[in-house]
């Protein structure tokens, strides 16, 4: 225990982490949070020094998101907070509970032109719940304790606490009583029973949630809930929505459905706006959710089809709808919903390789095999066309996707923070070669850090996205500055970061195998650079008429 007389803001700060049970920290250092490195020297919070304050944000993200706990990203002022902005928007979509801690110009120089003076909370408060300036070293702690109960409240998501340097080094003569606990906003009893009650009466009920409540994230409970209702329950985290091919025929579910539950699910871009594609005009509505304004703009939207709507925190809804009375039998609804949400892009085996590379569902075959073989293994997959198919190859265990963001790049530092968190689990990280060269440093941070992945880069020399919309949207004719080098080496760039590296270039799904076992083998960070063609991503064929398609 400290001498509290000669207790410092930044003690005091990294004090109150310790309490609310934080034990890992992603950081890239900085003048102005020096105070916060010394102040964890000796303590029990591990610190991950990262190359891009990004990563860190990331890294933070994907902690929140396998531990349920806080995640803690440690950035300094000025430019470092800057770069760290663009993860917290990912943090946000994704509904993660990060805390962004930023080193700030000291207050005794507020308006005098200080290094790196900013108002960094003007800039925070549009992709963070909340957003505050230290006020104090005396009030800094009870503050830090005030923004994680909000990160865990709620929809969860990312919070910002600015550093002043003045307040980290300002002395501090009381330890404050801390209060981390998240206050719960449960559903009203007769609001619960009216729900039961819509769901027992459907034929067809679909419960489907925003990412909070994914498998990964409530150990299951997603799942288990949907045993005890008799009825489809799905997460929904990708920007695809209704198109997500890891959902296969969704959008068919949703057309066939009586009665469809929001649970924490906004209503947003990824549902069509509950317009078209989400239901049919007979389909009834509720919508439960801790925002009253998700509320609003359901109801705007759906109008006398929303026949329940309430405020309430979504979990414990989840786990309130788990037990109780047996739901009615609707074991056809759920097998035909099952089949359907099961559904894949069908590529025919003549061309999941040739001299050009392999189809990227060849690639999906390989990793899909690995994780049949280890089903507890941490599953990472980040965007674009390659992504997209990726994240379709199906896998019972923890998953971390890009995210409704749609944002790139993020997959190392997921990487990172898996292996940190689960250590005696196989971590496969997906992403595209335009991907790769967001994060491409922290392969040094992976190897530095003893972090164990694999990361399978599928190159196909070109931001794919982007070079299919042309060929969609303006033709074949007019693709053009989308191309990326095809001598490009990520994987040798790695060796040299201290990482291993293995190429699979030749467009053999025998050589792919070889590499991929070789790279299990290996231990540590591991790139994995696969040649590949550049296709569309998939899009599961609907029995129903197409709705619009989010790219």
């Amino acid at each position: 225990m400290r001498d509290e007389a000669s207790m410092t803001g930044a003690e005091a700060l990294v004090d109150a982490l310790h309490a609310a049970g934080v034990r890992c920290i992603f950081s890239l250092s900085g003048n102005q949070i020096m105070p916060v490195y010394d102040a964890l020297l000796g303590r029990d919070i591990r610190l991950v020094h990262v190359r891009h304050e990004a990563a860190a944000v990331y890294a933070a993200e994907a902690w929140a998101q396998l531990t349920g706990q806080i995640g803690v990203a440690l950035v300094t002022a000025g430019a470092g907070f800057g770069n760290a902005l663009g993860a917290v928007i990912s943090a946000q979509a994704s509904e993660s509970p990060v805390l962004l801690l930023s080193g700030d110009s000291p207050r005794a120089q507020d308006g005098m032109g200080a290094f790196q003076e900013l108002d960094q909370c003007a800039m925070s408060a549009p992709v963070t719940k909340a957003s505050l300036r230290a006020g104090s070293a005396a009030t800094l702690a009870a503050e830090a304790a005030e923004l994680i109960r909000m990160a865990l409240s709620g929809r969860p998501g990312p919070v910002h606490l600015a550093l002043p340097a003045d307040v980290l080094t300002d002395p501090v003569t009381a330890r404050p009583d801390l209060d981390f606990t998240p206050p719960v906003q449960g559903l009203q009893a007769d609001d619960l029973a009216a729900l039961r009650a819509f769901l027992d009466g459907a034929a067809r009920p679909l419960v489907l949630t925003g990412p909070a409540l994914s498998n990964t994230r409530t150990n299951g409970a997603l799942a288990r809930m949907a045993v005890a209702l008799n009825a489809p329950a799905l997460c929904m985290e990708s920007p695809r929505g209704l198109r997500d091919p890891s959902l296969g025929a969704l959008v068919d579910v949703t057309r066939q459905a009586d009665r469809i539950v929001l649970l924490g699910k906004s209503g947003d871009f990824t549902t069509g706006f509950l317009g078209q594609g989400m239901g049919n005009a007979e389909t009834r509505f509720a919508v439960i959710d801790p925002e009253q304004a998700e509320i609003d703009r359901a109801r705007a939207r759906l109008g006398a089809r929303l026949e329940i709507a309430a405020c309430a925190d979504s979990l414990p809804v989840l786990l309130a709808l788990s037990g109780g009375a047996a739901a009615p039998d609707r074991a056809e609804w759920m097998h035909e919903a099952a089949q359907a949400t099961a559904m894949r892009t069908e590529v025919a085996q003549s061309a999941l390789a040739d001299s050009e590379g392999l189809h990227p569902a060849a690639v999906g075959a390989a990793v899909g095999a690995i994780l049949r073989d280890h089903p507890d293994a941490v599953f990472i997959s980040d965007g674009g066309e390659f992504g997209q198919w990726m994240q379709a190859i199906p896998h019972g265990g923890a998953r971390i996707i890009n995210g409704v963001s749609g944002a790139i790049g993020a997959a190392p530092a997921y990487a990172i923070a898996a292996s940190i968190a689960r250590p005696d689990v196989p971590v496969i990280a997906v992403m595209g070669d335009g991907t790769a060269g967001f994060l491409l440093a922290e392969y040094e941070t992976a190897a530095r850090e003893g972090a164990s992945f694999i990361a399978v880069i599928g190159n196909d020399s070109c931001w794919n996205a982007e070079h299919q919309i042309q060929i969609r949207e303006y033709g074949p004719e007019r693709t053009h500055s989308c191309a990326l080098s095809n001598v490009a080496r990520y994987d040798i760039a790695a060796q040299g970061l201290g990482a291993a590296g293995a190429l699979a270039a030749d467009g053999s799904v025998e050589t792919l195998a070889q590499v991929l076992e070789q790279a299990q083998r290996s231990g540590g960070p591991v790139c994995v650079n696969i040649r590949i063609r550049p296709v569309p991503a998939p899009v599961v064929a609907s029995r129903a008429p197409q709705a619009a398609a989010v790219h």
